[in-house]
């Protein structure tokens, strides 16, 4: 099933227009990633996982690199489905 998303404009995210799309998902990305520090906190959290995998393949897709968007992208539906299980510490 697949819904329509409408981006709203609010004056939040006005000043935003003064930004690439590669600067503003660059840094969305970067608040997504899961870092050593806040491993064991989201390990189980497949969303948290999904989302940081969704944001570093739209990366990819701006810079018109889709074969390397695509596995991100199926990682993250991994995550959701629940075919993928939580990842071993990076320590």
């Amino acid at each position: 099933m697949t819904t329509s998303f409408h981006p709203f404009s609010s004056p939040q995210s006005s000043g935003l227009v003064n930004y690439s799309d590669q600067q503003l998902i660059q840094t969305l990305a970067e608040r997504l990633i899961i870092s050593e520090a806040k491993w064991h906190q989201l390990k189980s959290s497949p969303t948290a996982h999904a989302r940081e995998q969704v944001a570093i393949a739209l990366l990819f897709l701006l810079k018109d690199q889709p074969m390397e968007a695509l596995p991100r992208l199926q990682q993250a539906v991994g995550w959701l489905d629940r075919t993928i299980s939580q990842p071993a510490c990076p320590k």
